[in-house]
């Protein structure tokens, strides 16, 4: 059986903590076994040049079936 089957995504949601987001994963059924963030940035145009900015992070966590 393939373990990568069991294993669930969850996303931290936008108006979430990172605490109420572990305690829905335990309410499932599933236990965290990864940590995972993502960067996220916005264009910015100034003038003929386009540059990057940080503005924020996506939290997800990798969980798998508790037993």
């Amino acid at each position: 059986m393939n373990k990568n089957k069991k294993k669930q995504l969850f996303e931290v949601q936008e108006n979430e903590s990172i605490d109420q987001c572990l305690e829905r994963i335990k309410k499932t059924g599933y236990v965290p076994v990864r940590r995972i963030e993502k960067p996220i940035f916005k264009e910015v145009i100034q003038g003929d040049t386009t540059g990057y900015e940080p503005a924020g992070r996506q939290i997800v966590f990798e969980a798998k079936p508790s037993q």
